[in-house]
């Protein structure tokens, strides 16, 4: 699972932008500001190829807060 959906940052990280770009999802902001130390990603490929699946495992920047994407898009799933 993406650490991102409990990082202080992920409406202004643009690493989280590109990762919701790669899975085609709205952006929580269009101009993020924020440019994470060392972020890590694991990329799962899938379906012999034809999925992708992007997950931040690891940051130097992360900075917990405790369901804060929930709480940008409430009432929405939250991304796994």
């Amino acid at each position: 699972m993406c650490i991102c959906v409990n990082c202080a940052y992920v409406d202004r990280c643009q690493t989280y932008h590109t990762v919701e770009t790669v899975h085609q999802q709205p952006h929580l902001s269009e101009e993020p500001d924020f440019e994470p130390v060392h972020p890590l990603i694991n990329v799962n490929l899938y379906d012999h190829g034809q999925g992708m699946e992007w997950d931040v495992v690891g940051c130097e920047s992360f900075t917990e807060e405790t369901g804060r994407w929930a709480r940008l898009r409430p009432g929405e799933l939250i991304p796994t």
